[in-house]
Order: C-alpha cells, then sequence, then structure tokens
C-alpha cells in the first residue's frame, strides 16, 4: 500500500523554512490610510517541500477595454498594478527548461496580439515598470495568451499538475497566460535528509520518516529498509516498526512483513497508544490477511 508523502516532508519543509525560505512580506496595507483601488493579494503554493508565492495587487476591469489601451501591447507591464508584482521561489526551478535560483524576482510581462513574454527580473522591488532594467533580467520567456471566462479582478493561481510541477496562471478580463514551473523535489529532498541525518545522528524518528517516505517509488526499497532499521536499532517502538513491516510488505516478504506488524500493534496496545496509532496497522493487517 502506497502512501502520500508522510511526515518526513513536513519536517523538511519546516527545516526549508527555516533554512532557506524568507518569510512572506507582511501585508502592505498595513502602511496604508486609505483602501486602494487595486488592492494587494497574495497567493502561495508548496510542490514538495518548495514554496512558490506571488504577491500582486488587482486591477478590476470595471468596464474599460483592457488589452491594447488600459494595458498597451508591446511594452513592459508590472503584470498588476501599483508595486510590481513579484514571484518567489524557495528553492531553484526550472521554466520552460530554463534554470532559475531561489529568490524573489519581479515579475513582468508584455502583452501582444500573439505570444506574450513573461520576465523574470532580479530587482525585486518596484513601483510599476517605470525602472525597469532589462539588464537585471533573469529570465525571459514567449507563452501564448488562451481566452477565459469574464474575470473582473485580475487574478493569480498556482494549479499543480503533479507532485512536482504546477502552472502559474494570470487570468484577467477574458484573457489566461500561464507558463509551467518544475520542482526537482527528490534532489532537494535527498539533499535535506543528508543535512537532517547530520544534524540529528541519533533520532530515530529522522531515520522513521525517511523510510516512510521510501514507501513511495521514488526510493529503493533496500536504501528505505536500511533506513528503518537504523530507527530501530536507536529505538524500537510500534511506529518504525510498523514502517518496516509496510517496506517488508512492499519488497514481497509478506510473512515477515505480517509478523511485524502485529508485534508493533501488540507494543502499541501494551503503551494504550491511541486509535490513531493503532488503527491504520489493525487496517494493514487485516487487508494484508485478506492477500492484499
Amino acid at each position: 500500500m502506497r502512501l502520500s508523502l508522510p511526515a518526513l516532508v513536513l519536517t523538511l519543509g519546516i527545516l526549508a523554512a527555516q533554512a532557506a525560505a524568507p518569510p512572506l512580506p507582511a501585508s502592505p496595507t498595513d502602511d496604508y490610510v486609505f483602501p486602494q483601488r487595486s488592492p494587494w493579494a497574495s497567493v502561495q503554493q508548496t510542490i514538495g517541500t518548495t514554496v512558490i508565492a506571488i504577491d500582486y495587487h488587482r486591477p478590476a476591469v470595471r468596464g474599460r477595454p483592457i488589452w491594447g489601451s488600459l494595458v498597451p501591447y508591446n511594452q513592459v507591464w508590472r503584470a498588476g498594478a501599483n508595486e510590481a508584482t513579484t514571484i518567489r521561489f524557495s528553492d531553484p526551478v526550472r521554466i520552460q527548461g530554463h534554470e532559475v535560483k531561489a529568490g524573489t524576482y519581479s515579475l513582468f510581462m508584455i502583452p501582444r496580439t500573439g505570444a506574450w513574454t513573461v520576465i523574470l527580473n532580479r530587482q525585486a522591488r518596484q513601483w510599476g515598470a517605470f525602472a525597469y532594467d532589462p539588464r537585471q533580467d533573469v529570465l525571459r520567456i514567449d507563452v501564448m495568451p488562451r481566452t477565459c471566462p469574464q474575470t473582473e479582478w485580475l487574478t493569480y493561481a498556482l494549479d499543480p499538475t503533479s507532485d512536482s510541477t504546477a502552472y502559474v496562471q494570470l487570468l484577467w478580463e477574458r484573457v489566461k497566460v500561464n507558463f509551467l514551473v518544475e520542482v526537482d523535489v527528490e534532489g532537494i529532498v535527498a539533499a535535506r535528509m543528508k543535512h537532517l541525518f547530520a544534524q540529528r545522528p541519533n533520532d530515530w524518528r529522522v531515520y522513521a520518516e525517511a523510510a516512510e517516505y521510501g514507501l513511495q517509488e521514488t526510493v529503493p526499497l533496500s536504501q528505505a529498509i536500511t533506513w528503518a532499521d537504523r530507527s530501530l536499532a536507536l529505538q524500537e517502538n510500534p511506529t518504525n516498526l510498523a514502517v518496516k513491516a509496510r517496506l517488508l510488505h512492499e519488497a514481497g516478504q509478506r510473512p515477515q512483513a505480517q509478523a511485524l506488524m502485529e508485534k508493533a500493534l501488540r507494543l502499541a496496545r501494551a503503551r494504550k497508544e491511541p486509535v490513531t496509532t493503532t488503527g491504520p496497522m489493525e487496517k494493514d493487517l487485516a487487508y494484508w490477511k485478506q492477500g492484499g
């Protein structure tokens, strides 16, 4: 039985947030006395343990002609209102095959009747596009706009398409522009696991979580079982016994897996562990005994 991303990803996410990713800025509305016609907004999404965050101001259509009028064609546009829109990546990413380092960038666009140009600029704090300097660009890609249902307020969305990819989408009036962001989830997790092992070499939880992560197809089962054994050597308990049992079952060693899960369940009951611990063990055992 394969599991979704387990607790290790949460651990790595916390570690990454503390060590690599700067905190999101406080709402700029704190600095304003009067409401803005284009209010500030923010959207973020985690891909693996990597945070993608966009901060922008949302103008409304208000019955005005937008493309080629309010927003001229063939000119650099702040991709929003007021301050330039920013996009932040807590880890390195790839955008249409181009490597982009972790950091915060201004997000500009050049609207056209055909393909639009999307620009990431390393000068992340600037008003509009008035001080835009193309020498500070880190990325320029062309994307084709599409039609979409009427969207009154400019909207950014982050739409995951897999465990390692997401589309950044801009929707306004009847136009949608998007581009794909790819994250090397496996590489990032492997690097953080190595750091975590060095930081906490005698913590059974770290190795148990790493072993549970190995229940996914991305890690060889032999490696995951080694991590489970390391956890058990540090401290045997219902949690890491159950993890190893599931790994053995996944490896086709079903009698051994069943015996180990029974041991984990006995120990959990002796310790009066909550049903949140014993319940999944009982469910796995029942499934295995039925030939699953």
